[in-house]
């Protein structure tokens, strides 16, 4: 039979480790294309040859997703594959309606045809949402692993933004690898915690290639998931993620309603922040989608260096980019603990945004008083210091997983805030672990 011409919507992540498992091999296929979303910059190259394989000897080229229906009448295609995260239903079947009507079928692998064997075991933690408190929850898994002796090697959810045939297989131990592999903010934010905890953490492009380097070095693997998606690799003990403060969001967003109905245990982060009439829906609808699973209660602490510095001030809240920008949140930790602290004011810096991040104000516009930290290129980084610069604030407040003042400078007070996951009573983390 003739193989298929398809394409994958992708966002350099999902789609890449999804070309890697099943089409690379697989001649029912021909992958004619990658389109690209979400990320700046990452389309207008090619998925290189080092990592295609030898049926796509010439790469396979990667285009904006604006060029879809284009692309799908010129090239003829028949299949087209969605293989991004943290999207809502109605933005998915915007997309497959699109697709349907240009004439071609719109798919979406299921995680049995994604997913990898280890041949050690694999504790994965994902979430619902971008910035549900997943990284709090894989860190505290990682301690309560170490506390037992087990060799713990984390592997985080790709972010490729660079050139791809120097990132088939990297492996972050030090500041000076972050520095090596020219490490984007959002890239450091991942990293960053593993290494102040003395992990190794591992990503990259190759997702099989990745898995048994960290297998040499590991009792136990942690996937680390990015944004909402699912692992790349078949674990044996599954912990998801919710956010009270979006109920319902675990019914509504793709694929983290997957991860909600997969799930070993579910935690529940900021329990304490979430109103009743929130805590109601979300326990409704584990008992309807998901009733066997574990339920963790957890609150998300929040410390700065100096709480009594905060009160009364101008602030400026520096917040993780992704997690309010295509998270939807609007605020994060930075704000939270002004409010609590007493700040004067949270200043809001749009009014002195320049290039890309007045560009992310005007395509993210229910953002207001936080500032997102976004780096994917050094424009951008540069874009965000010369902001920072501008805005009039007293104290600047970084809500960043990683100290942002290493890479950018501030020319004024600031403080660092940090936040880490608690559990409340039992069933907790320990628990489980123990008993997996």
């Amino acid at each position: 039979m003739k193989a298929k011409r398809a394409l994958i919507m992708g966002a350099a992540g999902r789609d890449f480790h999804n070309f890697n498992v099943f089409f690379r091999n697989n001649a029912d296929y021909e992958v004619v294309a990658f389109t690209a979303t979400q990320i700046p910059n990452i389309e207008g190259r090619k998925y290189p040859k080092e990592l295609s394989g030898e049926r796509y000897p010439a790469g396979i080229p990667i285009y904006p997703e604006s060029e879809l229906t284009k692309l799908i009448k010129k090239e003829k295609i028949e299949d087209v594959f969605f293989s991004y995260s943290d999207v809502s239903y109605e933005y998915v079947m915007q997309k497959s309606a699109a697709v349907n009507a240009a004439g071609a079928n719109f798919i979406l692998l299921s995680p049995e045809r994604t997913e990898v064997k280890s041949t050690k075991p694999v504790v994965a933690v994902c979430a619902v949402r971008t910035g549900c408190g997943k990284s709090q929850t894989s860190r505290r898994v990682v301690e309560i692993l170490k506390k037992k002796g087990k060799r713990v090697v984390a592997i985080r959810h790709p972010m490729p933004y660079g050139d791809l045939t120097k990132q088939i297989c990297q492996r972050f131990a030090s500041y000076e690898d972050l520095d090596l592999h020219k490490c984007t903010i959002e890239e450091r934010e991942e990293y960053e915690p593993y290494i102040d905890n003395g992990l190794v953490v591992y990503a990259g492009v190759d997702y099989e290639k990745i898995l048994r380097a960290a297998e040499k070095e590991a009792d136990v693997i942690i996937w680390d998931g990015g944004n909402n998606d699912g692992p790349f690799y078949r674990p044996d003990l599954y912990i998801t993620v919710l956010d009270p403060l979006r109920a319902g969001h675990e019914r509504k967003y793709y694929p983290g309603e997957v991860n909600f109905l997969r799930a070993d245990y579910l935690v529940i982060n900021k329990y304490e922040q979430a109103s009743k009439e929130q805590l109601e829906i979300l326990m409704a609808n584990i008992k309807e989608c998901n009733p066997g699973a574990r339920v963790i209660k957890g609150a998300s602490k929040i410390t700065v260096d100096d709480p009594a510095a905060v009160k009364g001030k101008k602030v400026l809240a520096i917040e993780d980019g992704p997690t309010i920008t295509h998270g939807g949140m609007g605020f994060g930790a930075a704000t939270v603990v002004a409010k609590e602290l007493g700040a004067k004011e949270l200043v809001d810096p749009r009014p002195y945004a320049v290039g890309s991040i007045k560009a992310a104000y005007q395509k993210y516009n229910h953002l207001a008083n936080v500032l997102p930290a976004l780096g994917y290129y050094p424009e951008q980084l540069k874009d965000l210091e010369e902001t920072l610069k501008k805005v009039p604030a007293d104290l600047v407040l970084v809500g960043s997983p990683i100290d942002i003042r290493r890479v950018i400078k501030m020319d004024r007070p600031s403080q660092r805030v940090r936040y880490y996951l608690e559990e409340m009573g039992k069933p907790n983390l320990e628990e489980a672990l123990v008993k997996f």
